[in-house]
């Protein structure tokens, strides 16, 4: 087979057919395959007919089809699946080609396999991609992680498939091995977090002032032509005007409780607590879908068990929705900001270099977190690189000092009508916590000696010098 084809694609799942379609689109010939052939065929059938496509049967004529440096991409399931496809390739491949996953890999795999594929003279690249299939189609968030030589050959391809926010392409090379995949799972950590504190926020006006679902529509598109900008807010705008075909009633109110998630917001909280890294809003977001899932023992629990009596709001109805807003968006701040901590701290731990300009300007078009503050973002790490937490960036800074009061409402509200908003209160915790000179950690310390005499330092004698202190006399 004549080598004519720019990039490979393997796996012709959703995600997988909208990206060779994006490609070709932009003037790339694509090789495709997949494991059923019948899949390959529907495709080159149906929504590949007549476009720039090779459709292989086999991997020898898909690898065959694909001119030097082969750049071969797989779109199929984390884990097992991977290393399976990468195994059939490596006796098809020479020295100086590329083997891409673009699915959500866990980062540790990827580096295992750059490694591995590094002492055969191939190339490896954790790709990670965000947008789903209309990003995928239209142009996604790409962050791509592997060698410098290898993302020389394919940013030609994919900084033009990516989408384009103020004139740059969302895509950025990462650093090398695992950090693509790395900061890609960062980036679902924090969609957990801002999905959670819509939701929160959600809960608290439908438990007080009970908007109907039009009046849902009208608030959450008011705050999205503000500084809540975004594409899960736009979205949660639009989901309050579907009506269910059959009864008529909002959608959203004949949706089960019960919240699923696939892994990849527990592996950024797992690892946080690994490096000790407060990861308090995304931990919460987490912890809120599992207990979601405890549907039938939710249901029990709320026959036995009760919270404040059901009460009318009495109070400023406009000031309420105003302070849940304040509360959404100071809080979304601070998610954000544990965010580019613990990319920082992972960044510095495999020695990657992260660029948090260029991260949160990928993630400002395509990506399911886009979102107009993200250009603040950007800015602030460019002007600053070295910002230790972005709560101290002046223009952050400032708007935490000006919700903070609103932002403590909106929770003392959730409480006194006994809603459960943990990531908005994981959120004020973090902020109340940072901003002391001094926590009440000092008894932990003493605690920590009495039982067990881990000994601690002192306020009166320098820094490094431990005591211990004879409890039991």
């Amino acid at each position: 087979m004549t080598a004519t084809c720019d990039i490979g694609l393997i796996g012709l799942a959703v995600m997988g057919e909208n990206l060779v379609l994006n490609m070709e689109s932009k003037g790339f010939s694509v090789a495709v395959y997949n494991r059923t052939t019948s899949v390959t065929e529907k495709f080159a059938q149906g929504r590949g007919a007549g476009k720039n496509f090779v459709a292989a049967k086999t991997l020898e004529e898909f690898v065959g089809a694909l001119k030097r440096p082969r750049k071969a991409q797989i779109m199929v399931k984390a884990g097992a699946p991977v290393d399976a496809v990468i195994e059939q390739l490596i006796p098809l491949l020479e020295p100086g080609d590329i083997i891409i996953d673009g699915g959500n890999s866990l980062w540790t795999d990827t580096q295992r396999r750059e490694k591995y594929l590094k002492e055969k003279g191939i190339h490896f690249f954790g790709v990670g991609v965000s947008g789903g299939e209309e990003g995928a189609l239209k142009g996604p968030s790409i962050m791509p992680g592997g060698s410098r030589e290898g993302w020389e050959a394919l940013a030609p391809i994919y900084t033009r498939i990516a989408a384009v926010a103020e004139g740059e392409p969302c895509c950025r090379h990462m650093g090398p091995d695992g950090a693509g995949h790395y900061v890609k799972m960062v980036h679902n950590g924090i969609e957990y977090g801002d999905m959670q504190l819509i939701c929160e926020a959600y809960a608290i006006l439908k438990a007080t002032v009970n908007p109907s679902a039009e009046e849902f529509a009208e608030i959450f598109g008011d705050w999205n032509r503000g500084d809540l900008d975004s594409f899960l807010i736009e979205i949660t705008a639009n989901i309050f005007t579907k009506k269910d075909a059959e009864t008529g009633t909002p959608l959203v109110e004949l949706i089960l409780d019960k919240a699923g998630q696939k892994g990849t917001g527990k592996w950024t909280v797992g690892h946080a607590v690994e490096m000790g890294v407060p990861l308090s809003v995304i931990g919460s977001a987490v912890e809120a879908r599992i207990l979601s899932s405890l549907k039938d023992e939710r249901v029990a629990a709320s026959k036995e068990l009760s919270g404040p009596a059901p009460a009318a709001f009495t109070g400023d109805r406009a000031q309420l929705i105003e302070a849940v807003r304040d509360a959404l968006y100071a809080s979304k701040i601070i998610s954000y900001a544990q965010g580019f901590v613990q990319l920082g701290v992972a960044g510095k731990l495999y020695d990657w270099n992260l660029n948090f300009g260029d991260i949160s300007s990928i993630w400002r078009g395509g990506c399911i977190i886009r979102a107009r503050f993200l250009n603040r973002i950007t800015e602030a790490y460019r002007r600053n690189p070295g910002l230790k937490n972005l709560i101290l960036d002046p223009y952050f800074r400032d708007i935490i000092l000006r919700t903070q009061s609103n932002w403590r409402t909106a929770i003392q509200t959730a409480i006194a009508h006994g809603v459960a908003v943990p990531a908005f209160s994981a959120a004020l915790a973090y902020f109340d916590s940072y901003r002391q000179n001094r926590l009440p950690a000092n008894l932990l310390q003493a605690q920590r000696d009495y039982f067990g005499a881990h000994t601690f330092e002192r306020l009166d004698k320098p820094a490094g010098e431990f005591f211990h202190f004879e409890w039991f006399k």
